[in-house]
């Protein structure tokens, strides 16, 4: 049975722990029939003991999107394993605590630097870091929060999607003529381990839980593999600069669901 991924080779950041949603789109992909390889960043023992847990063992490339050397080299380390790439997911995102959990209005400008660097601006390097091996043309997907009002405790990581969310306009006005497609996936909340970093990230789960029209699992990681999926096959290809929300229908309403 045919996959819609068959024939495609992706890469995958972001893969650190199974609740990771990397590590869910990298193996939703392989089941789908793509050939992936993932990038890792610190802790790269733990993303080679989650590459050996996918249903097909994936090498892994040590790439931190803050290093300009880095980057410049990650073409031919990809080169080393595939010919080239159909698709890149960037999974990365990170904030200095001080840029979190309440402290709006006393975070400093390096903190806020350092989160819109790693979280917004990171999505451009990456994008161009792998034009090199999209010569015919591919799909970036982003994982992004929704931006569009303010959250309890998320502060200027809020602002850094917020920054995310323009960035992938521009890349798609950019990088649409060099047959590339640019594209987010506005997640709901996971128990990941950044999720887990941010104090107070439970009033996230609560509400969603509650109000999501579909319901939401906060656990379940393949609705969001499955999005991204399809956003790098060959049934989205008229589509760029959109961002596709998968999180139960939460952003669409207002007030907490009730039982009719």
């Amino acid at each position: 049975m045919s996959g819609i991924l068959d024939g495609k080779r992706l890469l995958v950041t972001g893969v650190l722990t199974e609740q990771s949603l990397g590590f869910g789109v990298a193996k939703y992909a392989q089941e789908q029939g793509a050939e992936v390889v993932l990038t890792g960043f610190g802790r790269m023992s733990l993303v080679e003991r989650m590459a050996a847990k996918l249903p097909k063992p994936a090498p892994v490339i040590e790439l931190d999107v803050t290093d300009p050397e880095q980057l410049d080299s990650l073409a031919g380390k990809v080169r080393e394993h595939v010919s080239g790439i159909d698709g890149v997911l960037h999974a990365i995102a990170y904030a200095p605590p001080d840029a979190l959990g309440g402290n709006f209005l006393n975070t400093t400008w390096d903190d806020v630097a350092k989160a819109v660097e790693v979280s917004a601006f990171s999505y451009k390097s990456l994008a161009v870091a792998c034009l090199p091996l999209m010569e015919d043309g591919g799909s970036v997907v982003g994982l992004d929060f929704d931006a569009q009002q303010a959250w309890p405790v998320y502060d200027w990581m809020g602002v850094a999607k917020a920054g995310l969310e323009a960035v992938n306009r521009y890349l798609a006005r950019d990088l649409g003529p060099k047959g590339v497609r640019v594209n987010l996936v506005s997640a709901g909340p996971q128990r990941t381990m950044a999720a887990k970093s941010i104090p107070g990230f439970e009033a996230f789960e609560e509400a969603w839980t509650k109000r999501a029209p579909l319901g939401w699992s906060l656990t379940d990681s393949e609705p969001v593999a499955k999005a991204c999926a399809a956003l790098m096959s060959d049934l989205f290809v008229a589509t760029s600069g959109e961002i596709i929300h998968v999180d139960g229908g939460f952003h669409a309403v207002g007030v907490e669901r009730t039982e009719s």
